[in-house]
């Protein structure tokens, strides 16, 4: 009969091919069977938020090859169960507050040739449903790296959701398993700088400056949003990108915002940008924001008590960097202490630090949606059902509705003294047109990264 630790290392493999590495290594590490009693197979887990993660979002998948090894087995449970040795490394990370502020040194270092930052992997990053097209279209790069349909990759979303962490991680996989690519990593300001710098040094310096970013494998360009109303710098990207593509490097870039609403960005680049693949990143859901925080809690070594996170989580629906910078801050005070935080500690720190949602008034929200559609304002208060007029309305009636809570009769009253079921309709009808429209959802998105 195969023993309790063969039996979780082949269970282990089998999961492996159904979950994502990162999730994999998030969500069942210091993970073994403890027992097998008639039947049931008792799973060790490191604590409560792990095993309620198990129970709730794995618990079929992990009986399902349990039962493919054995058949058996039929049921699972879970219990808690301390790693001996978390503790003293717990206590240690306690006993040297003189650290606190100091990074890892791999946080510090950037490879000087290829502009990488090395703590930038897939082991690290987590994925959820607010990013994960964006990863299939990485792992699909790894695979046929300048030959697949995702050339050239462009991935935008808001500051602060790991679109960096994300590009980068790509570039530092393929150098692991290509080691014959060239990969280079830069921002879009760095990349005009050189340029700049090299206009100004003559025609020499220009030659090596285009020589240098044609023979690259792989060209990562960060923040392209920033190249708006910069013209030569433009024009140099747009022949460097066609002597890549044409040659079968891969091309990706980043943006805080989708290629065609990049304001002073030639048209030409935008359709190049729109010949491979462009996705966006969005802000991550609750059950998101749980992983990253257990997983950045994970590998600093600190373990909160039950609820800390699970609060934390609830309680800030901004970005990753908001979240993670929060978590740091709550571990520097947990390390300044010398002792866990209760919850009724956390509460108050967290509702002071935490950026506060942005409250836009009914006025505020139809102004920043004409803008977007370059319309007057008084337009959207008339009685005018002209195409060009009648979506921005709806638009604006649909999210001031499903982002504020604003009440349907208070949004007619508001919005030219409509009756409610006018309101009705309209976001019911923008709620079914995103299902089928892309370009639409990217418009909303566009306009919400506003608030």
């Amino acid at each position: 009969m195969i023993n309790n630790s063969q039996l979780w290392e082949q269970t282990l493999f089998e999961l492996e091919k159904e979950i994502s590495h990162a999730n994999f290594r998030t969500w069942f590490q210091h993970t073994s069977i403890m027992k097998q009693d008639d039947g049931i197979v008792v799973v060790g887990v490191p604590n409560e938020f792990v095993k309620d993660w198990l129970q709730n979002k794995f618990h079929k998948t992990i009986l399902r090859s349990l039962r493919t090894l054995s058949e058996h087995i039929r049921g699972v449970e879970y219990f808690v169960c301390k790693v001996e040795e978390k503790k003293p490394e717990k206590v240690e990370v306690k006993k040297v507050p003189n650290n606190i502020t100091e990074l890892p040194l791999a946080d510090l270092y950037v490879n000087k040739e290829d502009g990488l930052n090395p703590r930038y992997t897939f082991d690290n990053f987590i994925t959820g449903s607010f990013n994960e097209l964006a990863y299939a279209a990485s792992q699909a790069i790894l695979k046929k790296v300048g030959t697949n349909v995702y050339n050239p990759l462009f991935i935008y979303g808001n500051t602060g959701l790991g679109k960096t962490h994300l590009i980068q991680a790509i570039g530092n996989e393929i150098k692991i398993k290509h080691t014959n690519k060239r990969v280079f990593y830069i921002t879009s300001e760095k990349f005009s700088v050189d340029y700049v710098n090299s206009v100004s040094q003559g025609t020499k310096a220009m030659t090596i400056f285009k020589n240098k970013y044609r023979n690259y494998d792989l060209l990562i360009m960060d923040d392209i949003q920033f190249l708006s109303n910069k013209e030569k710098t433009q024009e140099e990207l747009f022949h460097i990108f066609n002597e890549l593509y044409h040659n079968n490097k891969q091309i990706i870039f980043s943006s805080d915002k989708h290629p065609h609403y990049i304001p002073a960005l030639e048209d030409r680049l935008k359709s190049r940008f729109s010949a491979g693949m462009i996705v966006d990143v969005q802000e991550p859901e609750y059950e998101s924001r749980l992983a990253i925080l257990h997983a950045k809690a994970t590998t600093q070594n600190f373990f909160p008590s039950d609820g800390i996170i699970d609060y934390l989580a609830s309680s800030v629906q901004g970005n990753i960097r908001e979240l993670e910078g929060l978590l740091n801050s709550i571990i520097c005070q947990s390390q300044l202490k010398n002792r866990d935080l209760t919850l009724s500690e956390i509460k108050p720190f967290i509702k002071n630090t935490a950026k506060p949602k942005k409250l836009l008034s009914v006025k505020e929200v139809v102004k920043i949606v004409c803008d977007f559609y370059n319309i007057e304002e008084s337009l959207v208060y008339e009685k005018t059902r002209r195409k060009e007029i009648l979506k921005p309305r709806q638009i604006a009636m649909f999210i001031l509705r499903e982002d504020f809570n604003i009440s349907y009769p208070t949004i007619g009253q508001k919005l030219g003294g409509r009756d409610h079921t006018t309101v009705m309709h309209s976001c019911e009808k923008i709620k079914n047109d995103i299902k089928n429209d892309l370009s639409l959802i990217q418009e909303i998105d566009q306009i919400r990264a506003v608030f």
